[in-house]
């Protein structure tokens, strides 16, 4: 079976779905991470019935419709290619995988789009009231769609709730809840929707420090810096929170992931967490190089995140690969060998089933379960398989928490200054404000970098390899479907960029320079 992979259809299928989900990335942070500002902004208005704050929530609802308008398609791009390159995923997962999928569309997508009508085409048509319970559940709708598609994402990160059934091959719900509830699927959520608001916060940002640089619509500029600074604040310090509890998930469940996140080869008691570093160029597993050409650590942190214990040990990718007796930790070529007795058990079983031969039958079966939970293993060409890139994840990592770290940080001064009525004078800082919306983007991307390559080679961690998961197609169909989709995907972020530009420039209806109403 390993002979027959075409890993030139597995590279391009890999890369095609990378360059869709980045596309789609670029429109979803900011629908969701916007809807929750418009219905404060709104609410205020109903409160206080100061018609300047309806006139900011429904400009930043008209740019949320923009991008929610176009976003939809490379969402439903994604979700098809599914079935068009990953039908071997699709069909071994499809029970497990398609369920919170399915959830998402009858559950959170239509709930979204019913309500958007009457959000957009409500303002004064309908009561003040109603129109603002629209635009929360236009938000929750948002976020609860969010939470079905990373439900699935964990699940594939840390496979719970199932069983694998010998006679059709496939992976079978037993458990909703388990799969529902999984620490990495209730981290996830909180992670990935708390850093789309970041982003739709540092959006708005973005946008009203161009309005104070040009002296326009100084009134909506400054409100939407407060409502957008202090929501950005509050995510970004809770995006710093829920990713420790991301990292303590990867540890205890992904060590290969964390060993590459940090370079770490050789496992070591006390670990230090590395704050800045440059890996060895060349460096490979079980060779004699350094592990960095510099580094600073602070001493026993990684040890502490990762296991809650400031000596506890940390395996490496040496351990992983190689094995280590001392902490129990079995080598990758034993995993591999296991996996592979799975695999013949399997295809014994099916032999033995289709002949009729229940005593072959039963002994296969018990094989395959004894050795069942390494059988994607058996998929693997040598050891170092196991391991991601670990440059790349290593760099991608600090990329993230750097991002992060400066992101708390803009938004606290921001929103200081903007309260003190002071942001005007800073010229530098509103330009400040401007380069961080597409650093956010950055350390986001960054994020899912870590958490989706550093996965690799699995596609469902442990179980199935991204080699094995992909279409049985010609490799010309991929390459074809990726230009075409490159293209129509440009073609769209070019089109919203225009579009947003245009409404940005034309403001909420009025251009007047120094005009204090919103």
């Amino acid at each position: 079976m390993i002979e027959s992979i075409d890993f030139s259809l597995v590279n391009w299928s890999r890369g095609q779905f990378a360059m869709i989900a980045f596309f789609h990335w670029i429109f979803i942070p900011i629908t969701i991470g916007t809807t929750y500002v418009i219905a404060i902004a709104q609410t205020i208005y109903v409160k206080t019935g100061d018609p300047s704050w309806e006139k900011l929530a429904k400009f930043w609802a008209k740019l949320f419709g923009i991008n929610f308008a176009i976003g939809v398609g490379t969402g439903i791009i994604l979700g098809l290619e599914f079935g068009t390159n990953w039908a071997n995923y699709s069909w071994i997962a499809g029970d497990i995988f398609g369920a919170p999928l399915a959830a998402e569309g009858i559950m959170a997508f239509f709930l979204e789009s019913t309500f958007i009508a009457v959000m957009f085409f409500g303002w004064g048509k309908i009561g003040k009231k109603f129109h603002l319970v629209s635009c929360y559940l236009v938000a929750f709708g948002a976020s609860l769609s969010a939470l079905w598609i990373l439900v699935a994402n964990a699940w594939m990160n840390y496979p719970v709730g199932m069983v694998f059934n010998p006679d059709t091959a496939r992976h079978e719900m037993v458990d909703f809840w388990a799969v529902l509830l999984s620490p990495f699927a209730v981290n996830k959520f909180l992670h990935t929707i708390s850093s789309c608001f970041v982003i739709g916060s540092f959006f708005m940002i973005a946008i009203s420090s161009w309005y104070l640089l040009k002296g326009r619509n100084i009134l909506l500029a400054k409100r939407s810096l407060v409502l957008a600074g202090t929501f950005g604040l509050l995510s970004s310090v809770f995006v710093v929170a829920t990713g420790d509890g991301s990292a303590y998930n990867v540890a205890n469940h992904q060590p290969a992931k964390l060993a590459a996140m940090e370079g770490l080869y050789d496992g070591t008691e006390g670990a230090g967490l590395v704050t800045v570093g440059m890996l060895t160029p060349g460096k490979k597993v079980g060779d004699d190089k350094p592990d960095f050409v510099f580094r600073h650590e602070i001493p026993k942190a990684l040890s502490f995140l990762s296991f809650r214990d400031f000596n506890a040990f940390v395996p490496g990718a040496n351990d992983l690969v190689f094995g280590n007796e001392k902490y129990d930790i079995m080598p990758a070529d034993a995993k591999i060998d296991r996996g592979r007795k799975a695999l013949d058990a399997l295809a014994l079983y099916k032999e033995a089933k289709d002949a009729g031969d229940e005593v072959l039958k039963a002994e296969a079966l018990a094989t395959f379960r004894q050795h069942e939970s390494f059988m994607g293993y058996g998929h693997l060409l040598s050891p170092d398989a196991i391991l991601p890139n670990i440059p790349f994840i290593f760099y991608s990592f600090r990329v993230m928490v750097g991002g992060g770290i400066f992101l708390v940080l803009a938004a606290a001064l921001i929103l200081f200054l903007t309260l003190k009525n002071r942001i005007e004078r800073r010229k530098w800082l509103l330009r400040l404000g401007i380069f961080s919306f597409p650093l956010a983007f950055l350390a986001s991307m960054a994020g899912w970098i870590v958490a989706e390559v550093g996965r690799q080679p699995w596609t469902i961690q442990g179980l199935l390899p991204t080699m094995v998961s992909t279409s049985n197609i010609n490799v010309t169909a991929v390459l074809i479907t990726f230009w075409m989709f490159f293209a129509i995907l440009s073609v769209l972020l070019i089109a919203e960029i225009r579009i947003m530009i245009y409404a940005i420039k034309k403001g909420p209806g009025t251009k007047k320079k120094g005009d204090t109403h919103a």
